[in-house]
């Protein structure tokens, strides 16, 4: 089985924290690291990039009060500066995705409205606003707002002439009891077993990626996702037949991901 290497990226050697014939997983920073994806390589990207959380606000975690601070890739930003991002990471995307290639993204209301304007500006066109509805979501310890219970995940395409993407409607109306799924998704949050190796602060469960890596893609596709944190796009891509890159900035992290793809290839073996 030939290796990704040469094929679909350039990344040099000192970065590739973990290697196997369809895995990569890649240390460093997303913005140099995708200028070594060779473009029009990836049929897929799935983004959960920082929410810009982290100023020295509290939320509830286990019933408990709790920092909001993540660490200083998710500091807050202003509106400019965070715009200004967004643009920069979504360009290179889109030089490294295919034409009928599509890209997912996955946020909150503290980045996802920047995120939006940003793929717009860059040639996207957005396909769907999905919304995913927790049906376990924390409680709200200040009872000052609703109940923050929803994220929002983009589902978007290069806005250009003649390109068709792919979609499996068909698979899709099959696992929603043979009607058209909706654009509002419902299901709990990550499940502990999930976090066996380790815990990323906004960590999605398995089965959304699931669900969107079944709705746009083929098995032998190739999956990128340029913020990898604990792996859950890779291990899944990897049960579902799919070839995968991840870029994660975070060593914690990217050995948490190396844990859940290796145990993939345990289970299938």
């Amino acid at each position: 089985m030939k290796s990704l290497s040469g094929i679909t990226h350039n990344i040099p050697s000192q970065s590739i924290h973990y290697e196997e014939p369809d895995i990569i997983l890649a240390h460093g920073d997303s913005f140099r690291l995708l200028e070594n994806i060779i473009p029009g390589s990836i049929n897929m990207i799935f983004a959960d990039p920082p929410y810009f959380l982290s100023g020295g606000g509290t939320t509830n975690s286990g019933g408990k009060r709790v920092s909001v601070n993540k660490g200083n890739w998710d500091t807050k930003l202003s509106v400019l500066k965070k715009l200004e991002f967004n643009r920069q990471w979504i360009s290179k995307c889109y030089q490294a995705l295919n034409d009928d290639g599509t890209i997912w993204v996955s946020g909150t209301l503290h980045n996802i409205y920047s995120v939006g304007v940003a793929l717009e500006e860059e040639n996207f066109k957005i396909l769907n606003n999905i919304t995913w509805q927790k049906t376990n979501p924390p409680p709200n310890l200040a009872c000052r707002t609703f109940t923050h219970s929803t994220e929002t995940i983009l589902w978007a395409k290069k806005n250009l002439p003649k390109t068709h993407h792919y979609f499996n409607y068909k698979l899709m109306k099959e696992i929603n009891n043979n009607r058209q799924m909706k654009d509002v998704w419902e299901g709990s949050l990550t499940k502990p077993r999930e976090k066996s190796y380790g815990k990323h602060p906004t960590q999605k469960p398995e089965y959304l990626l699931e669900r969107i890596i079944l709705s746009c893609t083929r098995p032998g596709d190739l999956i990128l996702d340029p913020y990898l944190g604990s792996g859950t796009t890779g291990k899944v891509a990897k049960e579902l037949g799919r070839k995968f890159i991840g870029i994660e900035l975070e060593p914690e992290y990217l050995c948490i991901a190396q844990k859940r793809i290796a145990e993939v290839s345990q289970t299938l073996f």
